[in-house]
């Protein structure tokens, strides 16, 4: 029983009612299309309802799980709790001069677009990830020794005790696959990149290469999360699971990618439970045979 539809008039008040979405199967909102129904889930379109929606959630003690192109995010198929906000319309891109200002939910490959348009070079690295400003932020998302800590100069966000603070590169604390957003739980409304003035033949060159490389050696036929690991230090993870024999293995709809071993993908029906399973299946192998412990990429919610 969804004990939280008791809430949606809460939301009805600065909602329009087309993205307010009770009981929606998380699939439908998650790149691995697997994961159970989310109680409510609420598609904002401006940062003034994302502050709004966390303002209300923390008032009333309903659990909240902010989303944005669900990328890299493993829904569980008992599905979640409380609410969900999908940032995915939050998405306005400035740019004034040499810096890129761009809303939680713009898609990585769109602000590098822009960022192309203007002749800016050093965004080139996310013009194929697959995920929002927040998700990046949130991780530091990186790609082809680039990373968002190299261009990011602040971003701001919804502490703890709902203030909007402007956070700056050092107090964001960008290390590998973490920052201080990932440690408090802090929500990113948006953030501002410093980029270079460039020749956009070459900016252009450069993306269309690295986008060659990720459709040739990804596979990008199939659903997944992308990395499912972590790099481990002295290693690389992809490299680990195909010499523990597990190119091709698979548990139900689950398997490790034949193209690229460090990718869990969904060759089709597979539930959360394949995948969290393939996912424990594969780091025991890794770490009897190698000794590495591997650390799943992927961010794991809801409930079983």
């Amino acid at each position: 029983m969804n004990r939280y539809k008791a809430y949606i008039g809460l939301f009805k008040e600065f909602y329009n009612e087309d993205n307010i979405k009770v009981d929606e199967v998380m699939k439908s909102h998650v790149h691995f299309k697997v994961g159970g129904p989310a109680d409510i889930l609420l598609i904002p379109e401006n940062q003034e309802q994302v502050i709004k929606t966390i303002e209300i959630c923390r008032q009333n003690n309903i659990p909240f799980y902010v989303v944005g192109n669900g990328s890299n995010l493993l829904v569980r198929d008992g599905g979640i709790r409380g609410v969900v906000i999908k940032l995915g319309e939050v998405k306005n891109i400035t740019v004034k001069g040499d810096r890129v200002e761009a809303e939680c939910g713009a898609m990585l490959k769109d602000v590098s677009k822009a960022a192309l348009e203007n002749s800016l070079t050093g965004f080139e690295f996310a013009c194929g990830i697959p995920g929002t400003i927040g998700g990046a932020v949130f991780m530091n998302a990186g790609a082809y020794n680039g990373e968002t800590s190299h261009v990011i100069e602040s971003a701001i966000v919804i502490d703890n005790d709902n203030n909007i603070v402007k956070l700056s590169k050092e107090e964001l604390e960008l290390g590998y696959r973490s920052s201080i957003v990932m440690k408090k739980g802090y929500i990113v409304l948006s953030a501002t990149f410093k980029l270079e003035s460039g020749d956009g033949n070459s900016i252009k060159e450069r993306v269309d290469d690295l986008t060659l490389k990720r459709e040739s050696k990804q596979p990008l036929e199939y659903p997944s999360a992308g990395s499912t690991f972590k790099r481990p230090e002295g290693y690389f993870a992809g490299k680990l699971i195909q010499d523990a024999g597990l190119k091709g293995f698979s548990i139900g709809g689950a398997a490790v990618s034949e193209k690229h071993s460090g990718f869990v993908i969904n060759k089709g029906g597979a539930t959360a439970k394949d995948i969290i399973n393939l996912i424990s299946h594969i780091q025991e192998e890794v770490e009897k045979q190698f000794g590495v412990k591997l650390h799943p990429e992927v961010r794991i919610i809801g409930e079983e």
